[in-house]
């Protein structure tokens, strides 16, 4: 999660905020998601599909973010992240 809010930060930063506003957007960004989630029991995708408004900005990040393989990418962390914790024992 911790590399995720800072890719979050580093884009922000790279359209012109300043680093510690980019840094407290981004938790408040991750922050607000979660709360979401927990307090509606609402499917991740549901969330997503929520704010995400027709020909919007939101629907275009997430248009790259599936082109750029995101979710393969963060399954198969998760996945070498469970496999090396078998390995070493500890699963």
């Amino acid at each position: 999660c911790a590399l995720l809010a800072e890719a979050l930060a580093d884009g922000a930063v790279a359209c012109g905020l300043p680093r510690a506003k980019a840094q407290r957007y981004a938790a408040q960004t991750m922050e607000g998601t979660a709360k979401l989630m927990r307090q509606t029991g609402a499917h991740p995708g549901a969330v997503k599909d929520a704010v995400c408004s027709p020909g919007g900005s939101t629907i275009q990040g997430v248009r790259v973010l599936e082109e750029k393989g995101l979710r393969g990418a963060v399954m198969d962390a998760v996945i070498a992240s469970y496999n090396k914790t078998k390995e070493m024992g500890k699963g």
